[in-house]
This record gives C-alpha cells, structure tokens and sequence, in this order.
C-alpha cells in the first residue's frame, strides 16, 4: 500500500509541475487546449495572472516532492497530508470558479492518495 501511495503521490507532483509549464509558459498555446470553454481572447489578457496561479500550483508540487525527502515518517506523512490537502481544496475551488473538470485532475487524485497514505501507516 505504501508503495501505491507513493506513486500516486509522484504522480500528482508531475501533474502539478505540467500545470506550472503550462499556465507559466504555454498559457496561449496548450492552456487553449486544455481550456476550450474560455474565450481565444482571454489568454492573452490573463497571461500574468495564469503565470501566477502556475507558480502557486509549482509551490504545491515542491511541497510534495519535498516529502519524499523528509526521514522522519511522522513528518513526512503529515507535509504529504497538507500539502495534498491543499490541492485537493483548490481543486474543489477551481471546480466551482472555473472548469468542473478539475475535481477530477486535482481533487481525486489528491483525496485517493491521502486515504491510501494514512491506511499505509
């Protein structure tokens, strides 16, 4: 089970590290891809702000990825849990405010590897 965790875990880091490329440096190409419901002329004129949300989503993946790194198994666990936490309630917002789509990119992810980390211990 710790080993499932684990995966999912990286994977949701890698998740987080494509949405800082994308929104940081590929908002009006990719993000329009991934982004059909916006209007074309939106990207250009939220380029910064999307760039700013892609370094917070950066920040989250560091967190994870950090966790990996921590010895202590009661402080690893409990860095993974906040910072899994913290994407699974952004997720959630970003449901509500922008694409319903992201619940299921963020939040299940998120919420399936906190559970699977806590019955690993």
């Amino acid at each position: 089970m710790e080993i499932v965790s684990s995966v999912l875990i990286g994977f949701i880091a890698l998740i987080h590290i494509y949405i800082l490329w994308m929104e940081m440096f590929a908002w009006e190409t990719r993000g329009k891809k991934v982004f059909k419901s916006f209007p074309p002329e939106l990207f250009s004129q939220t380029k910064v702000m999307a760039a700013n949300q892609g370094l917070y989503n950066g920040f989250l993946a560091a967190g994870i990825i950090w966790s990996f790194f921590i010895d202590d198994p009661v402080w690893k666990t409990k860095v993974a849990i906040f910072f899994l936490g913290c994407i699974a309630i952004a997720g959630i917002y970003g449901a509500i405010s922008a694409d319903k789509k992201i619940i299921y990119v963020q939040t299940v992810p998120a919420v399936l590897a906190i559970v699977l980390l806590l019955m690993s211990k």
